[in-house]
């Protein structure tokens, strides 16, 4: 980790190395963006080729979005005061590794740039009804925590990352694929999709105290700490449960039980929150319900992937 190194006069320098930068694009989350492309690709192979090109179009564009976001998150949480040096859970790179906030906002608004391009490449190949669409995911993006309201701020945040990195990446994905929608990958978007959730209910299970001082009116804070744990612990059943429904109802594989094997890490997710209050405490429930949504994201990508290899 950079250290400060003081002069006679006082003055901070700091240190830096390509570490300060990893650390900025919040890599954990990254898997937030790369487990829905993936998965709307996969989904796609049994109605039509797929465009590898495409693929990785939206791969790349998808994961500078995210970016992007947690970018803009550091910079307007850091603006309005929230982020200190021994702030948890933060990339800190404004706070810690003293990065000019312009800077930060700068390579914000570039990876929104880079993604934009392409996503006009994505629409040259598929449709441009998609730069309609992907204009509103980069505005939720922005808007999570920019703007006068921001969305993080609200009880509506579960739900806005939920429907943007899981349900409309999955679609879009699948859609450039194969030109259509169907209703297996609106289906299979949901667990997903509140997995995705889970990751930024967790956040605010382990920042409660601090944003409810913050005036921040967080579904977290709304329900308080034991109910929104027990929201949580609800979110990964019904995850679990909605594949087995699928796979009742042959509308996926049975291979795609695979995903069951991620259960010890969503029971170590939820069993981490418990009886916690302090940030630093909780750091490793957070972790792990960022990896349950990862572990549950690829075994579904691999159970998929059994099935049409098999076919």
């Amino acid at each position: 980790m950079p250290t400060p190194v003081r002069s006679n006069t006082q003055t901070v320098h700091y240190k830096r190395d390509w570490r300060v930068w990893w650390r900025l694009l919040r890599p954990h989350t990254l898997t937030a963006a790369f487990v829905p492309v993936s998965i709307g690709t996969v989904l796609a192979v049994d109605e039509a080729p797929i465009r590898f090109s495409l693929f990785l179009a939206m791969l790349i564009a998808s994961l500078f979005i995210q970016a992007a976001t947690n970018m803009f998150n550091e910079y307007y949480d850091y603006k309005r005061g929230l982020d200190t040096p021994e702030s948890v859970g933060i990339g800190g790179a404004i706070v810690r590794d003293g990065i000019s906030p312009t800077t930060v906002l700068f390579l914000a608004w570039s990876f929104f740039a880079v993604a934009m391009l392409l996503g006009v490449y994505i629409c040259v190949n598929s449709s441009w009804w998609l730069a309609v669409i992907g204009t509103i995911c980069m505005a939720a993006g922005y808007f999570y925590t920019g703007g006068p309201v921001p969305i993080a701020y609200t009880p509506f945040g579960e739900l806005a990352a939920g429907f943007f990195m899981g349900l409309t990446i999955i679609l879009i994905s699948f859609f450039i694929q194969t030109g259509t929608v169907t209703t297996t990958p609106i289906l299979v978007s949901v667990p997903i999709s509140i997995l995705v959730g889970a990751i930024l209910l967790a956040n605010n299970i382990r920042d409660l105290d601090d944003d409810q001082k913050s005036g921040r009116k967080t579904l977290a804070i709304l329900l308080g700490r034991k109910r929104a744990i027990r929201l949580l612990a609800g979110m990964f059943i019904t995850s679990f449960l909605w594949i087995v429904l699928l796979v009742f109802t042959k509308t996926i594989s049975p291979w795609t039980l695979l995903v069951f094997f991620s259960i010890p890490k969503a029971w170590q997710a939820t069993k981490g929150f418990i009886g916690k209050t302090k940030p630093i405490d909780m750091m490793p429930a957070m972790k792990a319900t960022a990896q349950t949504n990862t572990q549950f994201g690829f075994l579904l990508v691999i159970g998929l992937f059994i099935h049409y290899w098999l076919q």
